[in-house]
């Protein structure tokens, strides 16, 4: 017993205090296989090493700040082990919250209300009506009024563009035609956004890790922009070379 303390193990007490939570939870963490095993030096007594501190505090946060099921953080945190253990996702987390607030930073003082947006852009209220269903405009409710932050302002704007370019609604083309767009987008925005994380996180500040992904915003935009015209072409050509005897 007291080789196992002088090693650094604590009691199941022990862990639950410096944890912060109950020795039920600790028990129920162990059920789900959110814990390893503890070491035991008798039928009775299991020791447990001072890195479950660490690792309690983490999935507790998962459970309060993330709202994920223990499933998920099981995942998760199996996922971390193979990445570099509970201090690389620890610090996943502290990016991805700390890229967060930098881009929400500021947006209850931007954007336009909807009686700005029909003035500046004449789209009809139906259209935006419709927008907001497909959730590709996602506006804010204050105080019964809809305010509208700049990425939707700039879809707006676009879609707006678009009909007075000549994708009228007499040609086919709705705005339903945006799901195109946001149905790809998702799964390209989720994989950029793995990818980007697991290759910055805990390999820098997490201060100098947010400004570089900031940074890499408009080069981005700029670079799906250049592929898709590319790749447009390319389309047009397969379909002429398809068509030719």
């Amino acid at each position: 017993m007291n080789d196992a303390a002088g090693n650094g193990l604590l009691r199941m007490r022990e862990l639950a205090e410096a944890a912060g939570v109950s020795a039920g939870t600790i028990k129920h963490y162990l059920r789900e296989g959110l814990l390893p095993e503890p070491v035991k030096t008798s039928r009775n007594m299991a020791w447990y090493p001072r890195e479950f501190v660490e690792r309690v505090r983490l999935i507790k946060q998962l459970q309060e700040e993330r709202f994920l099921p223990l499933k998920v953080i099981r995942e998760v945190l199996e996922q971390g082990e193979d990445e570099g253990g509970s201090d690389r996702l620890r610090a996943l987390i502290e990016l991805e919250d700390r890229v967060l607030e930098r881009a929400l930073s500021g947006q209850d003082s931007k954007g336009l209300s909807a009686g700005e947006v029909a003035e500046r852009y004449g789209l009809p209220e139906e259209a935006l009506e419709r927008l907001e269903k497909l959730e590709v405009l996602t506006p804010r409710t204050s105080n019964g009024s809809k305010r509208y932050g700049p990425a939707d302002v700039q879809i707006i704007e676009a879609v707006s563009r678009m009909r007075a370019s000549g994708y009228s609604e007499a040609l086919g083309f709705t705005v339903y035609d945006t799901l195109i767009y946001k149905r790809h987008l998702e799964r390209l925005v989720s994989e950029e956004v793995e990818v980007m994380m697991e290759r910055v996180a805990g390999e820098m500040d997490t201060e100098q890790a947010a400004e570089l992904l900031e940074r890499a915003v408009e080069p981005m935009r700029d670079l799906v922009a250049a592929l898709r015209a590319k790749l447009l072409v390319a389309e047009l050509q397969a379909r002429r070379a398809a068509q030719q005897p």
